[in-house]
Order: structure tokens, then C-alpha cells, then sequence
């Protein structure tokens, strides 16, 4: 995975950048991040201009749906798997918020499973 590129938000305040950034590293991504906000990030995903998205904001930062749910499809679309930090599907019939399980990650799926268990060892050791 060292050629992936992965994205993430800008805004640090929707990300933590030094979890992603151990999050590549456990997983062998050596590329800077892509930061950017906004769904584009989806597009950019299904598009094969990167490889991996990953937010993971802070614990009290509760994700709308509509700031997700059409890249969400683009990349189902597109064959990609999203999910939130533990590796359940997003579900957007609970109403306008995303209570997530520590995060969201977007990546084609022989990808998506080996930042899941990247996730899972870093969380393992904070």
C-alpha cells in the first residue's frame, strides 16, 4: 500500500490528523495526505485518483447525513466499501445524524480491510 494516497479532511477539527497519519503508517501508506473537505473526497475515491478515505473526528462531533450519504452511494457504486471506524455499514435511516462508531473509512474493499485492522492496532496501543 505504499503508493496508495489517502484522504482526509482539512479542517482538523473534523479529523484527527495524527490518528490518520498513524493510521497510514501502520498500514504502509508512505504518501503525504490529500486534505480537503467536502464530498469530493467520494468522487476523487471512485474515480481511482486515491485509494483511501479516512475521518475520524472527535468523540463529541456527531456527522449529519447529508454529508455523506451521495458520496457513500458513488462509492458503493463505484464498487468501493464505507463503513464506520469498526467496520459496521453506514446507516442512514436513523434520522439527520451518523452516530458512528469511531469514525468513517472509504477504500476499495481489499483495501478498506486492511486499514480496518490498521485502525483496530492503533487504537490497541493508545
Amino acid at each position: 500500500m505504499s503508493g496508495a494516497r489517502f484522504m482526509e479532511s482539512f479542517e482538523s477539527r473534523h479529523s484527527d490528523h495524527s490518528f490518520t497519519a498513524a493510521v497510514a503508517k501502520q498500514a504502509g501508506v508512505t504518501l503525504p495526505p490529500l486534505r480537503m473537505d467536502s464530498q469530493v473526497k467520494y468522487g476523487l475515491l471512485s474515480r481511482g485518483d486515491a485509494g483511501i478515505f479516512m475521518r475520524f473526528p472527535p468523540p463529541a462531533y456527531r456527522e449529519k447525513i447529508w454529508d455523506h450519504c451521495a458520496g457513500f452511494c458513488i462509492v458503493e457504486e463505484a464498487g468501493g466499501k464505507v463503513t464506520d471506524g469498526s467496520g459496521a455499514r453506514l446507516d442512514f435511516a436513523r434520522g439527520r445524524w451518523l452516530d458512528l462508531d469511531g469514525g468513517i473509512i472509504a477504500a476499495p474493499p481489499a483495501v478498506h480491510e486492511a486499514v480496518l485492522k490498521a485502525v483496530q492496532t492503533v487504537r490497541s496501543k493508545m
